[in-house]
């Protein structure tokens, strides 16, 4: 039973009360750089909890082999394959979608989220808690992408997933889409705001 609730845990924290992003405050510029529409930070969400959930069973399974003095760059390679792997996937089947995202599915190689997991969990446990582990800071990770890049793209473009959203008779009516939530620094804030929500509703996180 112990085993069961610390797996329930370490999949669980992750998505509010350790999430990676808005608690440990990591992976905050891919934040900023894909999330102006709600697709590619949905895509860009996926991207990095498939290749943090396998990454981190993968240095698992292999932990005890890996020297000390390169464990480093054994899990650079590791993470570095990994993204290739779903770089090729996106430009197969989200051609699109893989232009819109450009540099920055390369950049999940140095995504703190991944590095941190990988020394932190993975090199200390085993494969299928640290697939739970993987897979839960990639949903808290995704969480995070998915209402900065919601709030964005529909008070920036008045579009959801490139559908329109705001009604034609609205700018008929004189309403003027928000073009500041479409730069970068707009992404700060919103995070700024889901972090003072979540410190809000849970009063033990806050500092004393």
């Amino acid at each position: 039973m112990a085993d069961k609730v610390n797996n329930r845990s370490v999949f669980f924290n992750p998505f509010a009360k350790d999430n990676p992003v808005v608690v440990q405050v990591l992976g905050i510029c891919s934040v900023l750089a894909v999330t102006a529409k709600l697709e590619p930070a949905m895509v860009m969400g996926l991207s990095v909890t498939v290749v943090l959930a396998f990454s981190n069973v993968i240095i698992s399974l292999i932990r005890k082999t890996i020297p000390v003095n390169i464990r480093i760059i054994v899990q650079l390679v590791v993470v570095a394959g990994l993204v290739v792997i779903v770089n090729e996937t996106l430009k197969a089947f989200a051609y699109d979608v893989s232009k819109q995202l450009s540099v920055f599915i390369g950049l999940i190689i140095t995504n703190c989220i991944l590095m941190g997991r990988l020394e932190a969990f993975a090199m200390a446990n085993k494969p299928w808690p640290s697939f739970l582990d993987g897979v839960g800071n990639g949903i808290g990770y995704t969480i995070v992408l998915a209402i900065t890049g919601f709030v964005r793209e529909l008070l920036g473009s008045g579009t959801l997933w490139g559908f329109q959203v705001v009604p034609q008779s609205w700018y008929d009516a004189g309403y003027v889409n928000n073009g500041l939530m479409i730069l970068p620094p707009m992404a700060l804030i919103v995070v700024a705001c889901i972090i003072w929500a979540q410190r809000h509703f849970n009063p033990d996180m806050q500092e004393k």
